[in-house]
């Protein structure tokens, strides 16, 4: 019978019962299982199976092995014991107040104890957490999963006034893991962020942390041999009903959708989302995206002014990924965690990582979000004014790009503008990076940097933009540093654009300079 699919049910046994396709991670779970006594935890992207993984360890420690027939696990020494199961999924809930939190974990935990028919006493969330443990323990060692230990932290990331009060809620609440430490069979906590030990873990410091481990490196997310196992006969039937070459729309999906990679050694991933909705609809679409983005980042970048065009070839100090804190956070750790960014390389020589957009996916819809943020682009309006752009850069019509320009920045409400280069650069740098156009901002020279260059098939366009300066000036930087050398050799058009912006307009100036060398 033939698998069915589905991307909206992460329950492993009703995955299995109602015949829905399983990617066998269970050698990866195994290998936790099997420890007589393991705390572990998790840091992903949301969309990518963490709730699963949950389901899944709820199902083997509930006894269920008849579920995992032809699964890795099932034949593998394992006892298969029933035992007691703390499962707090905090994805459930949205708070705005520490208050609200309190009352929230409150209702789980209650919900929690009766699955067992236990009455609790106590008042307060960790007091509540506290006495379930040792009245479940009577009879058995416990079981803890906690879903999304973090998801009250990052809808308030920008909530200065209860952000402080929430984290001393939930370091209450996971504290109480390692005061009854003597109790626990097996403990495993996922999350989006990996704030630091001394902030919100600061007490649970027997946790063993997989988020970056190369062994644990593909147990989500599905890799290029298990996408061609599980998915490649659907690929090349949707191949060759869309009249594609299969070859051709296997690279096309390795563009698209692969790419994560989270630690040193270990090879890339799909996002799950993506590729089985693509299988689902048989339309290459951004999915894993259109399932939320959180604003607390594209918020925390703009009040940073954080420099967008770093996004490219961003190099990360390991450290970075596991000291910062909730009062203090980094936008690059953030990005990474959050699946917007991805490890490319690592140079153990400076202990440091390199990284980027994990995907074509990731990369165009992130920069259309942003965009949204940074001008005054709607989403819906974007593909239409990128449309007349690229019709203007790809008719080399120098006039008609620049006059387009001009109204974009005609629109930008007057409080929004920054009296610095960098953000007519960062809104230059979205708009052509979003056409599809190859563009490199900043570009450096043995000389100096170029603000931009713009390349397609025929031309080379080398940009230099003075803020409150005339464009003559713009050109002759452009000439004095000859930023156009290292092009020379590409047979194309080279075309020098010097651009000044008006201090009163806050608009490009009418005398733009273009000189074709």
């Amino acid at each position: 019978m033939e698998k069915l699919l589905t991307t909206s049910v992460s329950t492993f046994k009703d995955i299995i019962e109602y015949n829905y396709l399983y990617v066998d991670k269970t050698e990866y779970i195994y290998n936790l299982v099997s420890n007589p006594k393991g705390i572990y935890f998790l840091s992903r992207p949301r969309r990518f199976g963490k709730s699963l993984t949950l389901s899944t360890f709820r199902s083997i420690f509930s006894g269920e092995k008849e579920l995992f027939k032809g699964l890795y696990i099932y034949d593998k020494p394992f006892d298969w014991k029933k035992y007691p199961i703390i499962h707090l999924s905090l994805n459930k809930i949205r708070v705005s107040t520490e208050k609200e939190l309190e009352k929230k974990l409150c209702y789980l935990i209650e919900d929690a104890a009766e699955l067992y028919d236990i009455n609790l006493k106590r008042d307060d969330s960790s007091s509540l957490f506290d006495e379930l443990i040792i009245k479940l323990s009577k009879k058995s060692k416990i079981v803890i999963l906690i879903d999304e230990y973090d998801k009250p932290l990052l809808d308030n990331v920008n909530n200065n006034t209860e952000r402080k009060a929430i984290k001393e809620t939930l370091k209450g609440l996971y504290s109480v893991i390692k005061a009854n430490e003597e109790f626990l069979r097996f403990v495993f906590l996922t999350g989006v962020s990996k704030f630091s030990k001394v902030s919100v873990f600061s007490e649970l410091n027997n946790l063993d942390d997989l988020s970056m481990n190369n062994k644990f490196g593909t147990a989500l997310g599905f890799t290029q041999d298990e996408v061609d196992k599980y998915f490649g006969e659907s690929i090349k039937e949707i191949a060759l009903k869309q009249g594609k070459n299969h070859e051709n729309l296997r690279q096309t999906l390795k563009e698209l959708y692969n790419g994560y990679r989270f630690s040193k050694k270990s090879e890339t991933v799909y996002n799950p989302v993506s590729i089985t909705k693509f299988v689902q609809n048989e339309e290459l679409e951004h999915y894993w995206f259109e399932t939320g983005t959180p604003s607390f980042l594209l918020e925390l970048m703009k009040e940073n002014k954080y420099n967008l065009m770093n996004l490219e070839g961003l190099k990360l100090n390991s450290a970075a990924f596991s000291t910062y804190e909730v009062e203090n956070l980094r936008v690059e750790p953030l990005l990474f965690q959050t699946g917007y960014l991805t490890i490319k390389g690592y140079s153990e020589k400076y202990d440091e990582y390199l990284l980027s957009y994990p995907n074509m996916e990731v990369k165009s819809a992130f920069l259309n979000y942003l965009s949204d943020y940074y001008t005054p682009l709607r989403k819906e309006e974007t593909p239409q004014y990128n449309n007349e752009l690229i019709r203007a850069i790809l008719k080399n019509d120098t006039a008609k790009f620049i006059e387009i320009l001009k109204i974009f920045f005609a629109n930008i409400e007057y409080d929004l503008h920054i009296d610095n280069e960098k953000y007519y650069q960062t809104i230059f740098y979205l708009v052509f990076t979003l056409l599809g156009v190859k563009i490199q901002a900043e570009v450096k020279t043995n000389t100096d940097r170029i603000d931009a260059v713009i390349e397609t098939d025929t031309h080379t366009y080398i940009f230099e933009f003075k803020l409150f300066d005339t464009s003559q000036n713009a050109l002759k930087q452009i000439k004095d540093k000859k930023y156009f050398e290292k092009y020379l050799l590409n047979k194309k058009q080279i075309v020098l654009i010097g651009v000044g912006f008006d201090k009163e307009t806050r608009n490009i100036k009418d005398d733009y300079i273009v000189e074709k060398t």
